[in-house]
C-alpha cells in the first residue's frame, strides 16, 4: 500500500496551503503611441508599435453594411 496521511487535514491547514494560489490579473501598461493598454514587452495589439517602430501591420476591420 502506498503512503497515506495518518489523519485528515483540517480546513484551516488546507486554506493556508492554498492561500498563495490565487490568480492575479495581468499587469498592463499604456502604449506610448495610441495610449491603449498593452502587455509589457509586447507589441501593441491596436497600433502594432513596439519600442517606437512598427513591428506588425494591423489589418483594418471591415465595416458592416448598414441596412
Amino acid at each position: 500500500m502506498g503512503a497515506l496521511p495518518k489523519r485528515r487535514l483540517s480546513k484551516a491547514r488546507q486554506g493556508s496551503r492554498l492561500a498563495h494560489t490565487a490568480k492575479t490579473p495581468p499587469k498592463l501598461e499604456e502604449c506610448p503611441q495610441c495610449h491603449s493598454p498593452k502587455m509589457p514587452h509586447h507589441a501593441c495589439p491596436v497600433c502594432g508599435q513596439y519600442n517606437g517602430r512598427e513591428v506588425i501591420q494591423i489589418k483594418e476591420k471591415k465595416a458592416k453594411k448598414a441596412e
